[in-house]
């Protein structure tokens, strides 16, 4: 809960929002709560403000019951709110220094649930939360919510467009020879490559026994040319930074045409990668040497997590970023469950199941929601250290970050949260803001007219979450502008 004696310390942001409420219930808390619900939850406090240095300032409501009553009869109906999350515990009134102010508790909607809307029209009435404001989403971004929604796994379509010449052959042989040394006595392993596929999930025949691939099976072991005609945004990238004058040291791309691009080939292509230069203490279990660590799994657990967890009909693709102290996994796509649950483990709910259980075949991947919690004990014992995520909006991305240097890792502070709404942590900890911060700074040094716009592509932030961090920037006197939009320029006053 959040601590009342101490309100005005508080200030908005992508979890809390105050609204004065004189005349009755404000209809922007509709689009407040439809941006809470389609975003990490959050608190909406009625009867208090926001002052002009941020800070909130408690004012009271006159007629808590009526405002109670018509905030209940606006929220149960369907023509002005699509859905009612909402308990009864979780709207009351609280006393604060003598007044009576209004506090509206909002979870995260279920996946099942999404999107909550204000009004009858889906498209214009669907919010988000992005730092302290509420913005409509897009159709790209309603449709990958009703994607999620879906009760079935995207990857079990069936691709009746397509035949068995989208697969490499290649690529089957080398997942079966796997198979094989992992399931040695397995009756499938004398199955013809078409009948093999059907059992796993990768094709499926249609009436006239002719065969056709799903999407994990197209995913999995078609062509990159092939993909792209189902998925139009497909590409994974790895990429390694060792030396900062360079772009990058080391570069795999699934568009480049030597290879395969799918996603099997992509994996042993850079699982390889990603473990040079952990350790491999000495260790003998009998007369063999045992090389793999609960670090090196945890590397390929998270690989396989990143790649099973990709909306990949959303935008800019998979990428992994190897640097000297870190590993970053980004795909497109939010968490399907809230963050603290798959830390916490128990919950599984991938996005491509089918994709999953083809890496589970191979031993690679958990299918019991215990393979987050597994990484974050691995990386505590090597590094000292917990991986971080995040969530980003526009387009919707999740992004997982390994520290292979204990001065890296992060330490995130708990946010006053029920722990029934989402994840506890607030998307930007303190030190990943520090973090953001000392990049614009830098960006703007290096050119002082560099706009709001190739800020957020640079940084992957939104507009709106670039325009929090340099109002705060030049709350802090970090820095000012010189001159209009258009002609002018930033200022770094202190770096």
């Amino acid at each position: 809960m959040l601590d009342f004696e101490n309100l005005s310390e508080y200030r908005e942001d992508n979890r809390l929002e105050a609204k004065l409420a004189k005349g009755g219930v404000p209809l922007s808390v509709w689009e407040t709560y439809s941006a809470f619900a389609n975003s990490n939850g959050g608190v909406i406090l009625l009867g208090v403000k926001e002052k002009k240095d941020n800070s909130l300032e408690i004012c009271g409501i006159e007629n808590p019951e009526k405002l109670l009553k018509d905030f209940w009869d606006t929220i149960n109906n369907r023509k002005k709110i699509s859905r009612n999350l909402l308990r009864e515990e979780r709207v009351y009134t609280k006393v604060v220094d003598g007044k009576t102010i209004l506090v509206v508790e909002v979870p995260r909607a279920l996946r099942e649930q999404r999107p909550v809307y204000v009004g009858e029209n889906i498209f214009s009435g669907s919010f988000r939360r992005n730092w302290e404001g509420d913005y409509r989403l897009s159709k790209e971004e309603v449709s990958a919510l009703f994607r999620d929604a879906g009760e079935v796994s995207q990857d079990r379509k069936v691709l009746l467009e397509m035949d068995d010449t989208v697969f490499c052959a290649d690529s089957i042989k080398g997942y079966r020879q796997i198979f094989k040394i992992t399931h040695d006595n397995h009756i499938w392993n004398k199955l013809s490559d078409s009948d093999f596929l059907c059992r796993v999930g990768a094709a499926s025949f249609d009436e006239n026994g002719k065969l056709h691939p799903t999407g994990a099976g197209l995913l999995m072991f078609g062509y990159e040319y092939e993909i792209v005609r189902e998925y139009p945004n497909y590409f994974l990238d790895y990429q390694e930074h060792y030396d900062a004058s360079l772009r990058w040291s080391d570069r795999v791309v699934s568009s480049s045409g030597e290879w395969s691009g799918n996603i099997f080939d992509f994996f042993f292509k850079i699982s390889s990668k990603l473990e040079d230069g952990l350790k491999r203490p000495f260790k003998m279990e009998g007369i063999l040497r045992i090389d793999d660590t609960s670090a090196h799994k945890a590397v390929r657990e998270a690989l396989v997590n990143c790649l099973v967890h990709g909306d990949y009909y959303g935008r800019q693709g998979t990428v992994i970023k190897k640097y000297s102290d870190k590993i970053v996994f980004s795909n497109p796509g939010l968490f399907r469950i809230p963050v603290f649950e798959a830390m916490t483990g128990g919950v599984s709910d991938p996005r491509n199941s089918v994709l999953l259980k083809l890496f589970s075949f191979l031993d690679l991947g958990e299918r019991a929601g215990s393979g987050v919690p597994k990484i974050v004990d691995a990386m505590k014992e090597t590094f000292g250290t917990k991986p971080s995520y995040k969530e980003k909006f526009t387009p919707d991305r999740t992004e997982m970050t390994f520290y292979l240097d204990e001065n890296q890792g992060t330490t995130q502070k708990n946010y006053p949260e029920n722990e029934e709404t989402t994840q506890k942590n607030y998307p930007e900890n303190e030190e990943t803001a520090q973090e953001t911060t000392r990049r614009i700074l830098d960006l703007m040094e290096e050119n002082s007219s560099i706009t709001r716009d190739e800020l957020a592509e640079r940084i992957g932030l939104t507009s709106d979450g670039i325009k929090y961090h340099i109002k705060k920037l030049k709350e802090k006197n970090l820095l000012t502008r010189e001159g209009g939009d258009k002609g002018g320029h930033w200022v770094v006053l202190k770096n």
